[in-house]
């Protein structure tokens, strides 16, 4: 792709300096409330005063079995009474898990959909308390390229009692608005912006209630619809800025979708980089290319030794983009809209993406 003119994505006014100011000035407020720990410290509490915490989102699960699920394990751990904390319209989770975090907890148990998780993340970034997840709701995205267990409620609980430290790579993006406000979001899985996002702004949530993800179909056909090709501006660690027209940009801290979907194949959680694609389909027969792609090359191919080598024989197409890196810096030409680990976040003019490695800790299981 050609280079850009001298401009970079991110080159605020004074009065978006103040407002990115502002905005580590919250992140900062945010770090201070959590607990250092250090392993020794962990080692050296008995296992009577250990203390766990569950945030959990009223409308995806089954209180009562909840609470069925975790009292039985802590009695069996040995661990004292659970800390319960209810996330709500106007606080999805970041505000009830720093309230944990000061009661000095031992684990957070994050029981609901992908948001209610990335909105627990983004609390616990950094503070070394692990996160153990009671996946629920639609999507579950970490919990499935973690390969956790997804129908086991006794056996996730369990998890996030017993289970071993596993820390990952976290997503860090700083959006800048039309209007010149910013905002700062952590993400898990991926970040996208395009038709992948317009699809996501586009899903009806009642729909996505009674059939899950099935509800993107309507959604696709609607973007589809609608969907035209982006101008932006970026510049991937450094390197230069470059032009470019795409379709969709995802940045990918895993590599796998509902339905068995390997959108990025080489992505792992915790090797430090982000891996990014960039859709450039033309027509119809473009989209064909990239169905092939991750579809058939990725999600059948790749998962057996011979195919992996029949997919080292084939060519890369034009209708994909392949790149790695820790920081990504983008402006558009106009907004667009933006999503994150599965919601919809508006949108937003220009990006900053950055890996912050192995800031969270995932409780696995110890055999894994």
């Amino acid at each position: 792709m050609p280079n850009d003119q001298n401009d970079t994505p991110d080159d605020p006014t004074r009065a978006e300096a103040r407002a990115a100011e502002k905005v580590q000035a919250q992140a900062d407020k945010i770090a201070d409330k959590t607990t250092e720990r250090t392993d020794a410290q962990i080692a050296d509490r008995a296992t009577g005063d250990r203390i766990a915490a569950i945030v959990y989102n009223p409308i995806k699960v089954r209180i009562d079995l909840l609470r069925a699920a975790v009292e039985a394990a802590e009695k069996t751990a040995g661990w004292r009474e659970t800390l319960w904390f209810e996330t709500s319209e106007e606080d999805p989770g970041q505000k009830v898990t720093l309230e944990a975090l000061t009661n000095d907890v031992d684990v957070v148990m994050v029981a609901g959909g992908d948001g209610t998780v990335r909105a627990a993340a983004e609390a616990l970034r950094g503070s070394g308390v692990p996160i153990g997840l009671i996946p629920s709701g639609t999507g579950n995205l970490l919990a499935r390229n973690l390969h956790l267990t997804l129908d086991s409620l006794d056996e996730a609980v369990s998890t996030a009692f017993a289970g071993k430290d596993r820390p990952i790579d976290l997503g860090v993006i700083e959006v800048r608005r039309a209007d010149s406000s910013r905002d700062k979001f952590v993400f898990l899985v991926m970040a996208g912006l395009g038709l992948d996002a317009q699809m996501i702004a586009n899903t009806d949530p009642e729909l996505k209630k009674r059939v899950g993800w099935f509800a993107y179909v309507d959604a696709i056909r609607k973007a589809l619809r609608s969907s035209k090709n982006m101008s932006i501006r970026y510049n991937l660690d450094g390197q230069g800025n470059r032009n470019a027209r795409v379709h969709t940009v995802l940045i990918g801290n895993c590599g796998s979708l509902p339905g068995n979907i390997l959108l990025l194949p080489d992505a792992a959680v915790d090797d430090g980089v982000f891996d990014i694609v960039a859709l450039r389909p033309e027509g119809f027969f473009g989209w064909i290319q990239v169905w092939v792609k991750i579809v058939w090359e990725n999600g059948v191919l790749r998962r057996s030794s011979v195919g992996r080598k029949i997919v080292g024989m084939t060519k890369e197409v034009r209708t994909l983009r392949y790149l790695k890196g820790k920081e990504l810096l983008m402006r558009l030409d106009e907004e667009e809209e933006f999503e994150l680990d599965g919601d919809s976040f508006g949108k937003a003019i220009a990006f900053r993406v950055v890996v912050d490695p192995l800031a969270l800790v995932v409780k696995v299981p110890v055999e894994s």
